[in-house]
């Protein structure tokens, strides 16, 4: 019941204060207009994503102010058994706080690449700070971890945890393209976390399931005027924020960076591409631009709820086979067959694009 009841906060939460961040965007002027990449109808605030934290922000703390002010809630919160684990939910929360307000920083006044790099890189300290890093890496050729029982050398963990910071905040960032794509997939990708923590892990990590947990309650309460068509959008608050979540969850509770790419997979092989194509080209991976797949698939005639729809089909097919594998082996080939779907997709929005424009 501590669970229903928590997402069903978080939603709640999330789904009053849309329409209140919907208005202080138009009052502030952070809104989109039609227009360049844009393809949306109308004048959208961008300042959703301060719902989403302020859902989730809550919701957490909820779990660790109820049973000191009333103690029979502390029956139902499961113990933390990690002597370690408030140490990383305090750098949970104020990594949370720190890219929620560059993020409204951004929306506001329009960063740069430089400093959006260095928000992403101070995020990853914050985390590292707290103890979430990744220390081990599971073998995936037998039992054990990479680099023996006591994990990676710090010379290795420290660039390690701030590469995979910063690629899933990046991936997030560049996913925020259509209307409900990023929030569906963070439900999605919360859900199939939840689940891992709750049942799969051993042994299980009951009170940490409670993260990801208000995580989907606070994302699917902001999908709701999130969908195409949108009524708000998330803007770089949301991306922000989501994106250093869901690195942090990634490693909060045991690794669970497969589960993470078998769910992000395609998002994240689609950053690789985009920034290959554009170094071949000698463009900025940077600058905006409508080459991204679900643009290319939208320009391509595909609607954008059949584009989105599509990526909730694709993740949750994925997510739904790191519920169901166990071998650490079976995963890496899982992986390696969701690169060659992704690749092979691609490929061909590539290619369609191509023979399209040149007609």
């Amino acid at each position: 019941m501590i669970y229903l009841a928590l997402f069903l906060l978080a939603l709640a939460l999330t789904a009053m204060l849309t329409p209140l961040a919907g208005r202080l965007g138009r009052r502030l002027g952070m809104v989109d207009e039609p227009g360049g990449r844009r393809r949306h109808q109308g004048v959208i605030p961008r300042t959703g994503g301060l719902a989403i934290f302020v859902g989730f922000f809550v919701a957490v703390l909820v779990t660790l102010i109820a049973p000191l002010l009333w103690p029979e809630a502390g029956t139902w919160i499961p113990p933390r058994n990690d002597p370690n684990e408030l140490r990383r939910l305090a750098a949970l929360l104020a990594g949370s706080l720190f890219t929620v307000t560059m993020g409204f920083l951004d929306d506001r006044y329009e960063f740069g690449s430089g400093p959006q790099y260095l928000v992403q890189f101070v995020a990853a300290l914050i985390a590292i700070s707290g103890l979430i890093f990744i220390k081990h890496v599971n073998n995936p050729f037998g039992d054990g971890f990479i680099g023996g029982p006591n994990g990676l050398p710090w010379w290795i963990v420290g660039p390690l945890t701030v590469f995979w910071f910063m690629g899933m905040m990046n991936t997030v960032n560049w996913l925020d393209g259509l209307s409900g794509l990023v929030t569906g997939v963070t439900v999605i990708l919360s859900v199939v976390l939840a689940i891992h923590m709750a049942f799969r892990a051993d042994p299980p990590q009951l009170s940490v399931a409670l993260l990801p947990t208000a995580l989907a309650g606070a994302a699917l309460g902001f999908l709701f005027f999130n969908f195409a068509p949108a009524r708000i959008f998330m803007g770089s608050s949301g991306s922000y924020f989501l994106g250093f979540v869901i690195a942090a969850l990634g490693i909060i509770g045991g690794a669970r960076l497969a589960t993470v790419m078998l769910v992000l997979g395609l998002p994240a092989l689609d950053v690789g591409w985009l920034i290959l194509n554009r170094w071949r080209r000698g463009v900025s991976p940077s600058v905006g631009g409508r080459d991204h797949l679900h643009f290319r698939l939208l320009d391509l005639g595909l609607s954008e709820r059949t584009i989105v729809i599509g990526y909730w089909i694709f993740c949750a097919v994925f997510g739904a086979l790191t519920l169901t594998i166990d071998s650490h082996l079976y995963k890496l080939v899982a992986l390696g067959g969701l690169g060659l779907v992704a690749l092979g997709l691609l490929i061909w929005a590539s290619n369609e694009r191509a023979v399209k424009v040149g007609d």
